[in-house]
């Protein structure tokens, strides 16, 4: 009698790549677990101030560049920055007592206030404006960035 072969036994490669898949999803959800645990420890105040703050100073410019320079079209927006500016402390505690810090942020505020008090009128005066500002938030972010 001839005998028979002996039956194969099943690969184990599709187990290991069973193992393999449901091992990387787990690791996919733990990492995503441990950064939003991370993510809501940290405060959003400060970047979410400065980006509003950024972005108030963008239309700005945006405005000169559309030639809308009056001040009705200024006056809101500087209004919005200066209301911001007196947050700058608060938003980064941690700086309050450098004087640096707050001397820039007297300064950007001091920069806002005499906009205000004689808001822009033409392009060249909002252009200035805008300028000063820009200095004043370059002064900061050159130092504590």
């Amino acid at each position: 009698m001839a005998s028979q072969p002996a039956p194969r036994r099943p690969s184990a490669a599709a187990r290991y790549l069973v193992v393999l898949v449901i091992g990387l999803v787990a690791g996919a959800i733990c990492s995503v677990m441990l950064l939003r645990a991370l993510q809501a420890r940290q405060d959003p105040f400060p970047d979410a101030l400065m980006q509003v703050m950024g972005r108030q100073s963008s239309e700005l410019r945006k405005a000169v560049e559309a030639n809308r320079c009056t001040a009705s079209d200024a006056l809101p927006r500087l209004q919005s920055l200066r209301a911001m500016a007196n947050d700058v402390e608060t938003a980064f505690p941690g700086l309050r007592d450098d004087t640096r810090f707050a001397t820039a942020a007297s300064g950007l505020r001091a920069t806002l206030d005499t906009a205000l008090a004689a808001p822009p009128q033409d392009c060249a005066q909002l252009t200035t404006v805008v300028e000063r500002v820009g200095e004043d938030c370059k002064a900061c972010h050159r130092d504590f960035r």
